[in-house]
């Protein structure tokens, strides 16, 4: 069986990170609530890839979509999430993201569009719960994100499994928007 992801910073020390396509998924959970950022890359032909004190530098261009999850308790919800506190910012606003609303109050928010970065992008180390995941540019890709979001939205961030599915259909036709391919 073909493996389909890895842990990316463990990929890259064992020399198994794929050069020539992939995605990336990473994760940032806050430590005193169910707020949870994730954040897709999908990237392909890469010149080069090093590490750095603050994470993995990818030089190559990068297709990014940010998954934002804020439990109903979150008592700054009216802010846009742009203008949010280190902990909890993504630089999109209300308007630019797909809002869903679970039957327990808490909030999945998805990039209606990809953002464009050029040149390079870097992939923070992880710290506490958080992590980073390279997934294999394999013909079933998509069928594994969805297995991957539908749990980790379940289990890390608190979102009732039936609408996890509900969410990461969304967040899967997003991903299919990347024009990176």
């Amino acid at each position: 069986m073909a493996i389909k992801a890895l842990d990316l910073f463990q990929a890259f020390k064992d020399g198994k990170l794929p050069k020539d396509e992939g995605y990336i998924v990473s994760s940032f959970f806050s430590e005193r609530s169910k707020y949870s950022i994730y954040e897709i890359v999908a990237y392909s032909g890469v010149k080069s890839i090093y590490a750095t004190a603050e994470g993995l530098t990818f030089q190559t261009d990068g297709n990014k979509l940010y998954i934002l999850v804020e439990p109903a308790s979150y008592f700054k919800k009216y802010e846009e999430p742009y203008l949010r506190d280190k902990n909890h910012i993504i630089p999109q606003r209300f308007s630019e993201l797909e809002i869903f609303n679970s039957s327990n109050q808490t909030k999945v928010m998805v990039s209606k569009n990809p953002l464009v970065t050029y040149s390079s992008f870097t992939v923070l180390n992880p710290t506490g719960a958080n992590f980073s995941l390279v997934f294999y540019n394999l013909p079933d890709v998509l069928d594994t994100l969805s297995s991957f979001f539908i749990q980790s939205l379940n289990k890390e961030a608190g979102v009732p499994k039936s609408d996890a599915r509900k969410a990461t259909s969304k967040i899967i036709e997003s991903v299919k928007n990347f024009g990176i391919w």
